[in-house]
């Protein structure tokens, strides 16, 4: 069939500077670029671009630009350019969507209508170059008192398991199939560098990567894929995966072409099937039912291991996580509507779920309404951009924060959002043996580090514009936080003042 879309790209190649030494037909994983041995050049295939840049950033000549084509529909503000393609790629295929990444639409993003306070005469600010900073975060449940031996001032009472990290930052679930093994390094070896966790994600955790697991994170989703004995056992925290930001209430798909042998094995299905996470946990149709299994995951690990769990945020994510701190869960983690993922609906990820930041504000005022938030742990993820958001969130009510996206832009990433098709030219969402190698783990690892320092670094100084040496100071209290362009309802669920009063 004929297809009726216009190309998303234009390649223009600067025939001066080119030197047909077709390293953009080497790089470019789509067949955009060919050569044609009857003209001696190489061409282009402008329908197959995705915009990844790949062939522009490795071009040794810097002969390649590529452009967004603009399409120039006449202007309708109801029929948009992307909903008439939406239409059009459906009349083609008659199928569901998919795309990859986060919610692109043109929602609020209440970081940028965030200000912070700084200190002024009365509170001296504080130079973190000669003063030291605290950013140590630790993840576990808290008692409500403590109680000193009166004589040694040891501590007499017993703390449940507690994680420490170096700053309030941990790699989310990306699971592998989904991200290849070597992406999966770069994120275990950071994480182990700069005293953080990473999170293997619902599809198992390969055997070469055992050694990083007192960094690490598993997951037990409702696909169960690789869960077993020594899989709860290697890891520091486990987590129970109900929902994630960008796809709400629906399951997971890996298709049958990404499960390698490798992938086949780590998760224990046959290689070459499709692997399947049905939309609930069918051992889960109540907050009882969440009790027993954040128990029975204690239980098979001895209480030495906090136990999180993870839900999407949605309309009602305040009181669903009372529920989940009143069934034991040790930490909670809130995905909001820009969360990402290797592939969704495109119609569940731009529609379905609730920012961030104000299921963050929700989560944090309901619980302490309650009194029980020193009982979990709050985690955000979904959107988490950069160092500004990290302290954001933490102010608002959040003990730490999950990175995935970033972590990934960090590798190379350009959110062209064809995660779905396996052909990621920058080696990050494929199992293909030859694209993977185009990760170094090595590289990726410093890399990522590098981007922790950076904001571990910023913090720090925003923090001593503030007057304030320790992160601990400064959670949940926000005062220090300013409200702009933002209705007198959204400030209220934030909690947050207007600018200037």
């Amino acid at each position: 069939m004929k297809t009726y879309l216009p190309a998303k790209f234009i390649v223009e190649r600067d025939e001066a500077r080119c030197i047909q030494c077709q390293v953009c037909v080497r790089q470019c994983s789509f067949e955009t670029h060919y050569y044609d041995p009857e003209d001696d050049e190489v061409c282009s295939r402008e329908h197959n671009c995705v915009g990844c840049h790949r062939c522009m950033l490795f071009c040794p000549t810097n002969a390649i630009t590529i452009r967004e084509n603009p399409r120039d529909y006449r202007q309708n503000f109801n029929w948009r350019p992307e909903v008439i393609e939406d239409i059009k790629k459906q009349a083609e295929t008659g199928s569901i969507l998919l795309t990859g990444m986060g919610n692109d639409k043109e929602y609020p993003v209440y970081w940028d209508h965030l200000l912070l306070n700084a200190a002024q005469v009365s509170n001296p600010s504080i130079d973190p170059l000669r003063e030291p900073m605290e950013l140590t975060t630790f993840i576990g449940r808290k008692p409500e008192r403590v109680e000193l031996d009166p004589v040694t001032m040891d501590l007499k009472t017993i703390l449940a398991p507690q994680v420490e990290l170096a700053l309030p930052v941990m790699f989310s679930a990306m699971s592998y199939g989904a991200v290849s093994l070597n992406v999966q390094e770069s994120l275990a070896r950071a994480a182990t560098a700069a005293g953080v966790m990473w999170n293997t994600g619902e599809g198992g955790f390969h055997r070469s990567l055992q050694k990083y697991a007192d960094n690490t994170i598993v997951q037990v989703a409702s696909g169960r894929f690789g869960v077993h004995p020594e899989y709860l056992d290697a890891a520091r925290i486990v987590e129970i995966k109900i929902g994630q930001g960008a796809k709400p209430g629906i399951g997971g798909h890996l298709p049958g072409e990404k499960v390698s042998e490798d992938v086949a094995m780590t998760r224990m299905i046959p290689q070459g099937s499709d692997a399947i996470s049905p939309a609930p946990q069918h051992d889960i149709y109540s907050i009882e039912d969440l009790a027993q299994l954040v128990y029975a995951i204690k239980e098979a690990t001895n209480y030495t291991k906090p136990v999180s769990v993870k839900i999407a945020a949605v309309h009602n994510a305040a009181a669903i996580a009372s529920g989940m701190v009143r069934a034991g869960a040790d930490m909670i983690v809130l995905d909001g509507l820009r969360g990402s993922t290797g592939a969704a609906p495109k119609v569940i990820r731009d529609n379905v779920g609730i920012p961030i930041e104000l299921a963050l504000a929700a989560v944090d005022t309901r619980l302490r309404e309650e009194g029980i938030r020193n009982r979990a742990s709050l985690v955000v993820a979904g959107g988490i951009r950069r160092s500004t958001d990290v302290l954001k969130a933490v102010i608002l009510g959040a003990d730490a924060v999950y990175i995935a996206t970033s972590a990934l832009v960090a590798l190379g990433c350009t959110t062209c959002q064809q995660c779905p098709t396996g052909k990621c030219a920058w080696g990050i969402c494929t199992t293909d043996p030859i694209l993977t190698k185009r990760i170094n783990p090595e590289i990726g690892a410093e890399r990522l580090t590098n981007l922790l320092r950076g904001w571990s670094l910023e913090i720090k100084d925003m923090l001593g514009g503030m007057g304030i040496n320790a992160l601990e100071s400064v959670r949940g209290n926000r005062l220090h936080l300013r409200g702009v362009h933002l209705t007198d309802t959204e400030l209220e669920v934030l909690g947050v003042r207007q600018a200037g009063n």
